[in-house]
Parts: C-alpha cells; sequence; structure tokens
C-alpha cells in the first residue's frame, strides 16, 4: 500500500463530516497532532443540521447502517458510545422501513430473519417467504465476501484486485456467487412478487443507477439494512457528529469551526507537489506534515487539485425540511421512522432520473418520508400551543449535468407537486399543515460544491468503483490523502466512516495500520432496544 512518506507528526483534516471525523479520531489515536477545520458552525458535514428559532433537524443522511464504525472510531481514541461526551445511544429500528405500494399493500422491512419470513408470508405467501430466504442468503454471502478485502481496504491499482491470496480468494467467492452480473435481474429470478424484488434494490439508487444497470456486488448494500439493521441515535443522525467530535476533542485534538480553508500552500520544487501549510479565510496558516481533504469532488479545483475527467454523477435529490401538527401527522395512512411511499412505476422511474441527457423529474414519484420523533419523542417542539413533529421528504430526481433545470424557481412548484401526491395517496392535509422550512435542490448542492448538484456524487459505475474509483492518495501530491464519498469506498454513512480510517491508514503506513472486520453482529444489544 503506497503511503505518504516523510514526517506525519502535525496533520491537518479539512472538513468535519463523517470521513474527517473518522480521519481525525484515527489519527490521534495514533499519536498525531491533528487539527480538524470546518467552516461550518457545526460538525456533521452530509450529517449535519438545519437549526430553526425552536429546533434542529438532521439536514442529511436519515439511515444508520453498521454501527460498529462509529464505535471503531471511538475506540481509537480509548472510548466507546458510554463513556464518549455527549454519550451516544443508538436504537435500531424495528421495522427498518415501512413501503407502502400504489394498490396501497404495506410490506414491513424487519433485519430479524424469522420476522421477515413472517411478514413476506403474510404479505406475499408462505413460498416467497423461502424464497426470501434464499435471497438474503446471497446477499449475506455476497457483503461477506467483499468487505474486508474491497470495501474495507486501499487500493493503488487494479491489479490489487488479485495482488494477495485473501484478495483472490474473496474475488472468486463473488465471481462464483454470480455478483458480476446484474442486480435487479438476480433478485427478479429469485423472488417473484414484484413489490418485494422492489425492497431488495431501491438501494441501488444510492450507487447512483438502476438497479437493472448495477452489479450484483452491490447486493452488499441492501444487506446492510435489510440484514444488519438500521439505527437511529438519540437526538437525530446529528448526534453522532457531536459525540465523535466530543471525543476527538477530549482526547487532544484541536477542532476549529466557522473556519474556511482557501488554499493548499506547497513546497516549491518539482515531482510530485508537498503540503507545507493549510491557509484559513481569515488569513491565518496552519503548518502541517500531511493534509486530509475531505472536499466535493466538484470543490477540488478551489485545493488546486482537479476530478479526473469523464467522472458520472450520481442522480441527485430534492429534500423539503420541517414540521407538522402531530394531530395530523398521525391520522396518515402509515406510522413509522421510515415510510417508502412508491409509485405504480418502477422502470420507468429510474430511466427518467438516470438517463445521461434528457432527464427529468418522475412523473410518478417514489418518495422517502422521515418522521425521527415517533423512534425519540424528544425531538417534539411546540409551537403558539401546538404540538409539532419534525418531518423530511426526500424525492430522488435527476442531476444537473443530465437536467440543468433551474431549481430556483422550480423548486417551491415541484414541491407542491409531491405534497399533492401525498395528499391523494391519503396523507390528509399534509398539502397544507406541512411547513416546509428548508428545501435542497441540486442548486443548493451545487451551490455548496457539490459535483454536478447532487448530494451523492460520482455513480458506483463499474469504472468508478473499488481501484477504479479516485484514489484517496492522488499521483499529483506526496501527502494530501482524499476521504469522503467521492473516493473509495463510495456513498453511505458506513462507506464515508470507513473512508476516514482508510485516509488515516495512508498517513500512517502499514506499521500503525489498525485492521477494518467486517460488523456481523450488533454489539451491546442491551443499550440498543428495538423500537416498535
Amino acid at each position: 500500500m503506497r503511503s505518504v512518506k516523510g514526517p506525519v507528526d502535525r496533520v491537518v483534516v479539512v472538513g468535519a463530516g463523517l470521513s474527517g471525523l473518522s480521519a481525525a479520531l484515527h489519527l490521534t489515536g495514533a499519536g498525531c497532532s491533528v487539527t480538524l477545520v470546518e467552516r461550518a458552525d457545526h460538525p456533521g458535514g452530509r450529517a449535519g443540521r438545519y437549526r430553526f428559532d425552536d429546533y434542529e433537524i438532521d439536514s442529511g443522511a436519515t439511515v444508520l447502517t453498521l454501527p460498529e464504525l462509529v464505535d471503531d472510531a471511538l475506540a481509537a481514541v480509548g472510548l466507546d458510545t458510554d463513556s464518549a461526551v455527549p454519550p451516544l445511544r443508538i436504537r435500531p429500528l424495528a421495522p427498518a422501513y415501512h413501503a407502502r405500494f400504489a394498490d396501497r399493500s404495506e410490506i414491513r422491512v424487519f433485519s430479524d430473519p424469522d420476522r421477515m419470513s413472517a411478514e413476506v408470508a403474510q404479505a406475499c405467501g408462505p413460498d416467497e417467504a423461502v424464497r426470501y430466504r434464499r435471497l438474503r442468503d446471497w446477499l449475506g454471502r455476497v457483503y461477506h465476501a467483499e468487505y474486508d478485502e474491497f470495501l474495507a481496504a486501499n487500493f493503488d491499482s487494479p491489479l490489487d484486485l488479485v495482488r494477495t491470496p485473501a484478495k483472490r480468494a474473496a474475488l472468486l467467492d463473488l465471481i462464483r456467487l454470480g455478483a458480476f452480473g446484474r442486480l435487479g435481474r438476480r433478485v427478479s429470478r429469485t423472488l417473484r412478487d414484484s413489490r418485494l424484488s422492489r425492497l431488495f434494490t431501491f438501494q441501488a439508487l444510492y450507487a447512483g443507477m438502476a438497479p437493472a444497470q448495477a452489479l450484483g456486488v452491490y447486493g452488499a448494500i441492501p444487506f446492510m439494512d435489510t440484514g444488519l439493521g438500521v439505527y437511529f441515535p438519540d437526538g437525530g443522525m446529528r448526534a453522532v457528529a457531536d459525540t465523535l467530535a466530543g471525543a476527538f476533542t477530549a482526547a487532544g485534538g484541536r477542532l476549529e469551526l466557522g473556519a474556511e480553508v482557501t488554499g493548499i500552500d506547497y513546497a516549491p520544487g518539482g515531482g510530485p507537489r508537498r503540503a507545507r501549510q493549510i491557509t484559513l479565510a481569515d488569513g491565518r496558516v496552519l503548518p502541517c506534515d500531511a493534509v486530509v481533504l475531505t472536499a466535493d469532488l466538484g470543490s477540488l479545483g478551489r485545493f488546486g487539485m482537479r476530478p479526473r475527467r469523464g467522472l458520472r454523477a450520481s442522480p441527485s435529490a430534492v429534500v423539503a425540511h420541517g414540521i407538522v401538527p402531530v394531530a395530523v401527522a398521525e391520522q396518515w395512512p402509515v406510522q413509522a421512522h421510515h415510510t417508502i411511499e412508491f409509485g405504480a412505476a418502477w422502470a420507468q422511474t429510474f430511466r427518467e432520473i438516470t438517463a445521461r441527457r434528457g432527464s427529468r423529474p418522475m412523473s410518478d414519484p417514489s418518495l422517502l418520508l422521515t418522521r425521527p420523533a415517533l423512534t425519540d419523542p424528544g425531538l417534539h417542539i411546540t409551537r403558539d400551543g401546538i404540538r409539532y413533529e419534525p418531518f423530511s421528504l426526500l424525492a430522488p430526481c435527476p442531476n444537473l449535468d443530465s437536467a440543468p433545470l433551474d431549481w430556483a424557481r422550480l423548486g417551491r412548484a415541484y414541491l407542491r407537486e409531491l405534497l399533492a401526491v401525498l395528499e391523494e395517496r391519503g396523507y390528509h392535509r399534509i398539502t397544507t399543515e406541512f411547513v416546509a422550512e428548508y428545501l435542497d435542490t441540486p442548486a443548493t448542492w451545487r451551490d455548496r460544491g457539490m459535483i454536478a448538484g447532487t448530494p451523492f456524487s460520482a455513480a458506483h459505475l463499474f469504472r468508478q468503483t473499488g481501484p477504479f474509483r479516485s484514489r484517496n492518495l492522488p499521483r499529483g501530491s506526496e501527502n494530501v490523502v482524499l476521504a469522503g464519498c467521492g473516493t473509495t469506498p463510495g456513498v453511505g454513512v458506513p462507506t464515508a466512516l470507513l473512508s476516514g480510517k482508510l485516509a488515516a491508514q495512508r498517513i500512517l503506513g502499514e506499521n500503525r495500520r489498525a485492521r477494518t472486520r467486517a460488523p456481523a453482529t450488533v454489539r451491546r444489544t442491551s443499550r440498543r432496544e428495538a423500537v416498535n
């Protein structure tokens, strides 16, 4: 594994998102002097918050999987979720999702195999429950075959796929499993009920593609949430970043919020450049031996770096955040933390939002509704004598490369259309009672420097995955390491945490490299109480 050469005593990490926090903790635990700088006034990045006068709401990710990776980052500095300040209480969600379909049928998703088998038998018949078990086994074998050697690993070249006996064995396992065939085809061959097939393939959108195009190796993604479970921390997803940031400063790290980095200064001379200091907007400079840069691929130019040519971005999303009266929401047809409202269209929906040119918003939308106060009642607020709960609505949409729409003009009108669709589907009074206080669109993502106006970065096409993804140790610099969803291993909360650890390994080298193991079970279950 290539690593940073020379001294690495002083490290500056740019960006206090989950990847930056993870990198900072692993580097601090290894004895480096780490300064973590963040331009916002809070940590979290894509797992941050929006603040209003009387409440906060998660601004990004709402689905937490593999919470052991949070444990792993804390353990790097000798802490756990109980001993960290603030402490972190993480609850498994049961169900992880509640899916509702165009015919008004419903299927709940449980990570417990017996409970999910019973749900499938009731909704789809006992024969389909047998087929579900068969699919679950296949997804699990794909996940375990690829985790240690491919997901949680650095790559210097495609040859690394076969460089060690362990990698060759894992690759052979994936070939035998048929993991390089199409995910959608494999799932539809195993299952007979198209509704159930959707629940094990919609996650391909996280990877930036339609299920029909996604490779079977991406079966690891649905296994994470349908097999290993979805979790939620008390206080919201933003609580994860708060705890990691608290652990970092408690371990001696220096965290600077509201500090925008304007450039990286390099030592003069020919050959690969070596960063020597970071320049802040207030004129200060931070000397360094190495840098972890978590900027989005669309912002690398600000730091004298370029994303590689020909990158294809993932689809984007329109996300509305706000509050709704509890008395209104408790009359809705589904009462669940995460509700997936599927439209009747499926393949057409993916064609509409993933086409390289001529994409358009979904004509028959499938939507993610998030109501975190159903899990954590402490998130309720009272305004003018009315009790409210936080509510977020996510609609996948094209990125700005495939559909350069004027979202500043269209955004609110499109939200009204989505709310009208939900009203027709039985979410009565949502059009009049939902107070949408913040609306993210591809335009707002673009204004934050995200490639093609998407928070999901580069799509996980085969040519943009694993050793073919943008490398976290670019060849043009000796000591600047990338972390975040644009580099390895990719998009998502667990992969962001892994990305930070992999970046730290690039700086520390093989001698001090910690091993990352595939989480297979949830530890400390007595502290993680299932929410029904």
